[in-house]
């Protein structure tokens, strides 16, 4: 079966450099995809009024190529027709479009806020990215209860409470969120566990906790303790820490050491959350602070997170498709991206001006209903906090740089090791696991130039292969992984770009992008349906080795690069893996090889992830019921009847008029009950 060759230079999550090494083509190579892109734009100006909205370039397949947003769409939809004004960047574009979609909407601040919705749904390539497409965590206080609950949350802010954050990571929010029961004694036990409590809980004894489920504190005293703690997470912790103090001088006033320790305890745990702010963010009040770092054909934002004057964490971001875009534009993409989820607080602060400042604050004011200001601060507290978030982010962009260096070294090293053609981009690492032959599970995991891409792994229950036979395992995940492959006439490998990527990265140098990379049309999303890996990593020996090469040769793929990782003679000793290639010859590198030490953890990794689905199948059977079985029975009506019999085989051995009687059970499901387990009787 023929393929492009496997090493070929490409991200597999994004179509960036693609796009970008066109640029080297001369225009009047592409002239007639250009008169194509131009006469396609054309028919679209013609049904166009000047009014705002937004439009969706298309390619020839349907894929959205560039959102963007016009306060006039008929003459800012005109200006793709004028090619000489244009941009390389744009004239690729305009070539590769050949329909538009059009959205009008009642102002231009609607245009943009739609604009970033539908960059964030459909990912163009010829749009600045945000990559770091996560939610981010908040704390919540819920209000549905009599005792309100803190907690984490992430996604949809529909429950009903106080929602505070964002914070940079999950890990930020666990640290505040127990150094907040500390201080305010808050439960974080769900509804259900709360009422079914008849003794305080851990929490309680270790004094994180009031035990409000046992009436250890009464409804107004925990009021006042969730009171506390809004004004702390709004900006006034001075006034609670002022009155915690007064409160633990009064009982040391009345002898009531007890209580004086455990108000002790509550200041040191305020005086921890203050302590842990690595930014002097005294004064800020709400705040979130941009600043972007430009170098070597990259760029970070760093994003700092001020509420009521604390630091609630910082990320950096590196967007994608910034070739050829100017930064403030960057930036300002970046923003509106990131507060298409995010509610915008009172305050942004930004490190350079903005081309349509006026008209974001517009936006963001709309959608957090109040009055949003864009500033670039001048001095004072504000100016020294933005000088550190510009320091932040050119750190940040230099470990970038400097782990990506490091990674398309290892790359490199790896093919010439492995004897590829180039550096591999798409690398597929594949284990199995079991106990015994039982509840078997296959595992892929997927890495790439930017590291490990999760949402491409994917799990296989074994359901062919006879139990104990772990070759027979590793062949029946082959066959599932390339069948629908192997029907390719002409495969899309993962050397060929797609147009639809999340992220990218540019070659070392534009030489080793073949000319074929450069004539490719669009396509879709790569999956693991539709493109090829450039190595396949085994991990197991010989037999694994030889199991996965004679099954690919049987579906006719012989030009797959294969691999089998293997311990060494002593097995089980890190350090003396033995590289297993379908000739039959072995290798093996130094036990102090960086180029080992990233095969080890391509390992590791799939072993990881094969062994939790291993054990979440395990827990799944374990936790299985009888009544799974029976058609049209779901959890509330099983639980219904596990409460009702006390047991699956109770269920079984009931009569029919036993079964109508149980509570939820209508005549007719009873009679499925009993038939499914009399029917032979």
């Amino acid at each position: 079966m023929a393929r492009t060759p496997a090493g070929t230079p490409h991200d597999p999550r994004g179509a960036e450099r693609f796009n970008e090494e066109r640029a080297t083509y001369t225009v009047a190579s592409a002239q007639p995809d250009l008169e194509a892109g131009v006469k396609a734009i054309r028919e679209t100006v013609k049904t166009l009024k000047p009014v705002p909205g937004v439009y969706r370039m298309l390619d020839a397949r349907g894929d959205v190529l560039y959102v963007g947003k016009a306060r006039a769409l008929k003459n800012r939809v005109a200006n793709y027709t004028q090619v000489q004004a244009l941009s390389s960047r744009l004239q690729r574009m305009v070539s590769q479009c050949r329909a538009m979609e059009i959205v009008t909407t009642n102002s231009e601040a609607e245009a943009l806020l739609l604009e970033a919705q539908l960059v964030k749904r459909f990912r163009p390539p010829f749009n600045v990215l945000l990559r770091d497409d996560k939610s981010f965590p908040f704390i919540l206080l819920r209000s549905e209860h009599d005792f309100p609950r803190i907690m984490k949350h992430r996604g949809a802010r529909r429950a009903k409470g106080n929602y505070y954050g964002p914070f940079a990571s999950a890990g930020s929010v666990n640290t505040t969120i127990n150094a907040l029961q500390k201080l305010f004694l808050l439960r974080s036990c769900t509804d259900s566990f709360f009422s079914r409590r008849d003794r305080p809980c851990l929490l309680y004894q270790i004094k994180r906790c009031s035990a409000p489920c046992v009436g250890r504190i009464d409804q107004a005293g925990y009021a006042a303790l969730v009171g506390q703690a809004k004004d702390f997470l709004s900006g006034k912790s001075g006034a609670v820490q002022t009155d915690l103090e007064r409160q633990m001088a009064k009982a040391a006033e009345a002898l009531d050491f007890e209580t004086a320790a455990i108000l002790r305890d509550r200041l040191r745990a305020a005086t921890f959350i203050q302590g842990s702010q690595a930014i002097n963010a005294q004064g800020v009040g709400d705040a979130d602070v941009f600043a972007l770092a430009a170098k070597g054909g990259q760029v970070g934002v760093q994003a700092f997170f001020i509420r009521g004057g604390q630091n609630w964490g910082h990320r950096a971001f590196f967007p994608a498709h910034t070739r050829d875009v100017d930064d403030a534009e960057v930036l300002s993409d970046v923003m509106l991206q990131f507060y298409e989820e995010v509610p915008p607080p009172p305050t942004v602060l930004v490190d350079r001006d903005l081309p349509e400042r006026e008209l974001m604050e517009e936006a963001f004011g709309a959608l957090a209903e109040r009055k949003v200001a864009i500033s670039i601060p001048q001095r004072g507290d504000r100016r020294r906090l933005m000088e550190q978030a510009q320091r932040n982010a050119i750190e940040a962009l230099d470990r970038r740089l400097a782990e990506s260096g490091t990674k398309a070294k290892i790359l490199r090293d790896l093919a010439e090791f492995l004897e590829l053609d180039g550096p591999p981009q798409r690398i597929e690492v594949y284990d199995n696991s079991h106990i015994q032959g039982s509840k078997a599970v296959g595992a892929m995991v997927v890495a790439g130039p930017e590291g490990f891409l999760k949402n491409q792994y994917r799990k296989f229950n074994i359901k062919e292969a006879q139990a104990n036979d772990d070759f027979a395992m590793m062949r029946e995940v082959m066959r599932r992984r390339f069948r629908s492959l192997a029907s390719f006439e002409t495969p899309q490998t993962a050397s060929s770009p797609p147009q639809d990527e999340r992220e990218s990265s540019h070659p070392a140098h534009p030489e080793e992008v073949p000319k074929p990379m450069a004539e490719a049309s669009s396509r879709r999303t790569e999956t693991h349906e539709t493109v090829w890996p450039d190595l396949v990593l085994i991990d197991g020996g010989k037999g694994q080795m030889s199991s996965v090469r004679d099954t690919l040769e049987e579906m006719g793929i012989e030009d797959v690069p294969l691999i089998a990782i293997a311990k060494g003679p002593h097995h089980g000793r890190e350090g003396r893996e033995v590289f297993h290639f379908p000739d039959g010859r072995e290798k093996t590198l130094p036990t102090n090889s960086p180029l080992l030490f990233y095969l080890q953890n391509l390992r590791d990794e799939v072993h990881r992830y094969a062994i939790g689905a291993h054990r979440a199948k395990r827990s799944r059977a374990i936790s299985a019921s009888p009544l799974d079985e029976i058609p049209g029975i779901g959890p509330a009506r099983k639980r219904a009847l596990l409460l009702h019999f006390g047991t699956a085989s109770k269920v079984r051995a009931a009569a029919l008029e036993d079964l109508q009687r149980a509570p939820g059970v209508s005549d007719t499901v009873a009679r499925k009950i009993y038939d499914f387990y009399h029917a032979g009787g």
